[in-house]
């Protein structure tokens, strides 16, 4: 999946020129931890987020009066202060490659440019959202499984197989590579069944290596 697919493309955004109070007033009433600063023609020139806001503002030891603070901070312009080259993906980006790059470079989001001019932004919450779908996180019918596989082929084929055989209906399947081995792969499946612990034997029988299961929770049925 790209990006464009999980992108914010309502984009809220700062010029160089606009004040920092009032780029403050848009990120409290829009709720935006960042505006990508754009030109005239809605070129990315720059970055402005929180921590700039927080930059802003005067030391717990100045000497200064409210009125001279507030006097000083409403002449900072988001220029004066935003990341003047910051990093950005594309539409067409891999939504993984975006979250590798968000993770390695420490950063919260990543405008979306298309012929340098904004067209989205993607950032952390969205990765994260993104994770939680495709791990059928947000479910609230199925039961979790995990399982420690053979590392061969065929053999996760398998083990869903004999979930579907007795009449679960797979929701999703992750493999996190971290928890693999040459010899042993883990494997978390979601699946919604009428009567998961009947697959539940069902599949101990057999004698698959079941690490963990969360049942569905039920009115009236204590797990």
């Amino acid at each position: 999946m790209y990006v464009e697919q999980i992108m914010s493309s309502e984009v809220d955004s700062a010029t160089v020129d606009m004040k920092i109070s009032h780029a403050s007033r848009v990120m409290k009433d829009r709720g935006r931890r960042y505006l990508p600063v754009v030109d005239a023609e809605g070129r990315l020139v720059g970055l402005f987020g929180h921590k700039h806001l927080l930059q802003a503002e005067p030391s717990a030891i100045t000497t200064l009066s409210v009125g001279e603070v507030n006097y000083l901070t409403s002449k900072v312009t988001v220029g004066q202060l935003m990341d003047k080259n910051p990093l950005s993906c594309t539409r067409r980006t891999l939504i993984e490659t975006a979250g590798q790059i968000i993770r390695e470079h420490k950063v919260g989001c990543l405008p979306v440019v298309e012929e340098d001019r904004v067209i989205g932004v993607i950032s952390e919450t969205d990765i994260l959202d993104f994770f939680l779908d495709i791990t059928g996180s947000n479910l609230t019918d199925t039961t979790r499984i995990a399982v420690r596989l053979p590392n061969k082929v065929r053999e996760l084929a398998n083990f869903l197989n004999k979930i579907s055989d007795g009449g679960g209906y797979i929701s999703s399947v992750v493999s996190p590579t971290s928890e693999s081995s040459k010899e042993r792969r883990t494997v978390i499946v979601r699946y919604i069944a009428d009567d998961p612990n009947k697959i539940e034997n069902h599949l101990k029988a057999l004698g698959f290596e079941i690490m963990s299961e969360d049942l569905p929770a039920r009115p009236g049925i204590p797990l």
